[in-house]
Parts: structure tokens; sequence; C-alpha cells
């Protein structure tokens, strides 16, 4: 049998971050072939992952993040089982390597991104690798982008809830200060959608029924319910749309009236939203 020395099981875990006592088992188990042993605990970490596959992982990373020219910015999602692994140095670290691909690569689809290149393995391959150090099921649940003339990302500090936007200028006096405002309304108002007439009709039919059957448990009578029921929708709209929401800085005037003080033709082209537990 090949004597593991404790420089080799040093050298071992210093390159993967696994435990001394898997790295010393796995140069035992490959007769102290430094490759093969590395393989062991990738191969441990896979099984790991299947054997968490069916666990929750509400917990985890969000972040946000724009490109250089600001013209493309991305938000991701890291799922973990625990706070406590969600707070790991090394968990955020991968999180924050992943949008860095995301952001030069930028795929198309949270596939593509998986299976995108980092560090010579996949996305998905050091994900599975993170599983195989921390012992939790990590999954990358979601990736989300926007493109436009200008585009602003917002993370907030506690790395739950991140959110981006693109603009369809990009030369307006107060542009910046008006796009960090955006993405950070995004992030604390939760808007739906973009404004009214972008808000899907599934959703337009659930509000207008819940709103008659709440006028019809109030006693309303039947010929009034559909006007109840479109005046409970504007208020929907008002409090759901980014561009009608009240401006959180300043509820005296809309998003909408907020920008356009800059430039009457400055508005939000699109946005997305991420946050754990939604």
């Amino acid at each position: 049998m090949t004597k593991i020395t404790a420089a080799e099981v040093n050298k071992l875990r210093q390159s993967t971050g696994a435990g001394m006592m898997d790295c010393k088992k796995a140069l035992t188990e490959s007769n102290g072939d430094f490759d093969k042993a590395v393989d062991i605990l990738r191969k441990k970490g896979q099984k790991v992952a299947s054997k968490r596959a069916d666990r929750q992982a509400n917990e985890g990373v969000v972040l946000a993040k724009t490109n250089k020219d600001a013209t493309f910015a991305a938000t991701i999602m890291l799922n973990s089982e625990t706070d406590f692994v969600a707070k790991n140095d090394e968990v955020i670290s991968l999180a924050k390597s992943i949008l860095d691909v995301a952001i030069e690569k930028a795929p198309a689809t949270l596939d593509e991104l998986k299976k995108a290149d980092m560090n010579g393995r996949t996305v998905e391959e050091n994900v599975t690798d993170m599983i195989g150090k921390t012992g939790e099921k990590l999954e990358l649940s979601c990736y989300e982008t926007v493109k436009g003339e200008k585009t602003y990302a917002y993370t907030h500090s506690n790395n739950k809830v991140a959110s981006i936007a693109a603009m369809n200028k990009k030369d307006t006096s107060r542009i910046d200060e008006i796009g960090k405002d955006v993405v950070m309304q995004i992030a604390a108002m939760s808007p739906v959608s973009l404004d009214k007439d972008s808000v899907p009709q599934d959703v337009i039919d659930r509000e207008l029924e819940v709103g008659k059957d709440q006028a019809r448990q109030e006693g309303k009578p039947e010929e009034l319910l559909e006007k109840i029921a479109m005046g409970k929708l504007n208020k929907f709209y008002k409090e759901n749309t980014l561009l009608n929401q009240d401006f959180i800085k300043d509820s005296k005037k809309s998003v909408k009236q907020m920008i356009t003080e800059d430039d009457k033709d400055l508005t939000v082209t699109e946005f997305k939203r991420l946050a754990l537990g939604q």
C-alpha cells in the first residue's frame, strides 16, 4: 500500500477544498495518484448532489451585474439548503464567478449558462464540486438578462434580492442616478410588469374575478360588480406596475414622472427581478 504523507493530503485539500479525512481516503483509494484522487472527490460531490436531489434549497445567493459598456445586464440565483452555506465565502465567490461567465458569454438560456466553460470545466460541474465541499445541495436555479442602450444592476446587501433594468437612452444628464433609482425601486417594490399594457391577460382576468368576488361578498349589487372590479384593477396597476408605482424616494410622484422629469422620452424598456423565496 502506498504511504500517504501529510503534505500530499494538505496539497489535495488546498486544491479541492475538501476535508482532511476525505482527502486522505481519496489518496489512499487512488494509491497516491493526485489526479485520480481529485476525480474521486468530484465523484463524491456528484453522489452528494444525487443523494440530496430531493432536498429543498430555498436559501442561497442572488447577484446582478452589467457588462463594461452597460449594454447588457444579468442576474443569477444559486440556491442552497441553509443560510449558513449561502453566507460561505466560497459559495459567494462561486456565484460571483458564475455571474462573470454570464456577463462575458451572454448565454441565451439557463441551460446554456450551466454548460458554459468556467476554468476548464462547465459551470454545472463547478457547482457539483462545491456540493462536495459543503455537503449540501446547491442549484443554479435562475438566470435572467436585459439588453438596452444603458442597463443597470442592483444587488441588495444581503445577497437575497437583485434586479436589472434597461433604459432606451444613455445620454441624458441624470441617467445614472435615474437608472440606479429604477433598479432599487424594482428590488424593493417587486412590480409584476412595466406598465398596465404589459400585464399578462391571465393576471388581469384573475384580478377582475377576485375584485368581483370581494364586491359580491360585501353585498354590492350584481350590476355594479364589473365597475367595482375595474376600480380595483386600476388600483392593482398603480401598485404593481413599475411605471405607475409611487416612487419610493418621493411618493408624491410616480416612477414614470421621476424618469421623465429629466427627459420626456426616457423610459424603461425591460426589467427582471430575482428574490429568494419568491
